[in-house]
């Protein structure tokens, strides 16, 4: 398979997991409505709050959707825009490779991009995730009128590269039926079953054993169109026939057709590669949606994305209560798309926009906004969002753990440390959980009540063999002493 080399590409392969582990520290005052919600706002660079989040929701992460700068030169006030190839790999690649941690086994990522480093993309996402895992290319349209002052083409599209974390196992949700197309299904003949769509009868292969004359009502002998055969072998027939599966029009001297009822149809449509932005908008639109929000700011985001973009998207790779992830956040639209779906989220942004921009949106979709999606999905407000700041290093440089971390903070770290699993649950008691028959407990910041000085810090941490079946447990196969 081919590779992809650039400067600096070792230390870019080594970044993730040199990255140290820091903890996440709420701010109530900039958290909004149920704070219990699960959904999170987190400032800080996305690199070591994707690093933070490993403990808590390894594999736990349904949707990932990013966007990240295109490198394309553009001058972009809230990004770094302009970055050299080679930086740009090396910013992306270890993110990735976090994001692709989080992702569920059942899950996808979903990242938008344009011609400049599409290919470069593809090639780092097929060393990550795996060439196949690929699912497809998504082509949106983000411009609905040419650029006539193009010096070369005209360029009106970015892509969308699908990955998923295991082919195998991950099936995108289909999308709603519209009402035009139900409006196709009729029933002529008063058929008990209910509506029905005539379809045909000939398959494009040609399989001699399958060409047969059928006799119509009428009398009138068809054959297959020349270079077809019939669908259905003849054998079989004589059963659709019993079945009155087989329509030849009202007068019984139609060529054959096969009766496709509304009632066995697939509850929803398969999603195609080219989304227009008819269906799903364009630039245009996403920009008026910021500035509907914000019509004080003078600085809009040049390149939004429009929330029926990020609404198909969720729709198709995640259901009511899963987990999306968006590690690029910018104008929050994703959080505002997942919020307004009842997708649970995770934005992470860097600048101050998010602040400015994802808080306050936010804050709008709480109270019943009503741009964007909201009227297609009925949304009337509610729900909340807790709001993070990336605290410090969960140990210090020496292996000795930092001031102000609390035991579940630790908790989460210490399980994540030794189980590589997230840790589900974390209440406070020792004992953490069983993972593959050995149990773990953790004594640290007076979690047993001790009132002397160091707060019942004897050991950071001990690990006791599961009870083997009968018999008395092995204890202290492992301890580490707290500095």
């Amino acid at each position: 398979m081919p590779t992809l080399d650039w400067l600096n590409k070792k230390e870019a392969l080594k970044t993730a997991g040199e990255t140290p582990c820091r903890s996440l520290r709420p701010d109530a005052d900039l958290s909004c409505g149920d704070t219990e919600s699960g959904n999170m706002i987190i400032k800080g660079d996305n690199l070591l709050a994707l690093k933070a989040l490993l403990p808590y929701y390894k594999n736990q992460v349904k949707c990932v959707y990013i966007d990240p700068p295109y490198n394309t030169g553009s001058a972009f006030e809230h990004y770094g825009d302009n970055l050299e190839h080679s930086a740009w790999l090396s910013m992306m690649f270890p993110r990735l490779e976090l994001l692709k941690e989080l992702l569920a086994e059942n899950g996808s990522i979903w990242i938008s991009i344009d011609d400049d480093e599409q290919a470069y993309l593809k090639v780092i996402c097929d060393d990550i995730f795996g060439r196949k895992n690929f699912i497809n290319n998504v082509i949106w349209q983000k411009k609905y009128s040419p650029q006539n002052d193009a010096k070369w083409l005209s360029d009106s599209h970015d892509f969308i590269v699908v990955y998923a974390k295991n082919k195998g196992i991950w099936r995108p949700n289909l999308l709603p039926r519209s009402e035009k197309m139900d409006a196709r299904y009729k029933n002529p003949d008063n058929d008990p079953r209910g509506l029905w769509m005539a379809g045909d009868l000939s398959a494009k292969r040609m399989t001699p054993k399958d060409v047969y004359e059928i006799t119509c009502p009428s009398g009138r002998k068809v054959m297959p169109p020349r270079g077809r055969s019939w669908r259905s072998p003849k054998e079989k027939l004589p059963k659709l026939l019993a079945d009155n599966r087989i329509w030849f029009g009202e007068k019984g001297n139609n060529v054959p057709s096969l009766k496709r009822f509304l009632s066995e149809v697939k509850q929803g449509i398969t999603a195609i590669t080219n989304w227009h932005y008819s269906e799903v908008g364009h630039n245009t639109d996403a920009r008026r949606e910021i500035k509907a929000l914000f019509p004080e700011k003078e600085d809009v985001f040049s390149t939004p994305k429009p929330e029926k973009l990020i609404a198909k998207i969720l729709t198709l790779a995640a259901s009511q209560g899963d987990l999306v992830l968006d590690a690029f956040l910018g104008s929050g639209t994703t959080a505002a798309a997942a919020h307004k779906m009842k997708r649970k989220y995770i934005g992470i942004e860097m600048g101050d926009h998010a602040l400015t921009y994802c808080a306050p949106r936010l804050k709008k979709v709480i109270d019943g906004e009503q741009g964007g999606i909201s009227r297609t999905v009925n949304w009337s407000g509610g729900g909340g969002y807790t709001y993070y700041n990336l605290g410090r290093t969960v140990f210090d440089g020496r292996g000795n753990i930092s001031r102000d971390i609390d035991f579940k903070s630790l908790a989460f770290h210490i399980w994540f440390s030794e189980t590589k699993t997230a840790l589900l649950n974390c209440t406070n008691s020792p004992l953490l959980g069983i993972f593959n028959r050995v149990a773990y407990y953790l004594l640290y910041n007076g979690i047993l009540g001790d009132k002397k000085v160091n707060g019942g810090n004897v050991f950071l941490l001990l690990k006791f063999l599961k009870f083997y079946y009968g018999t008395e447990p092995f204890w202290l196969q492992k301890r580490w002493q707290a500095r």
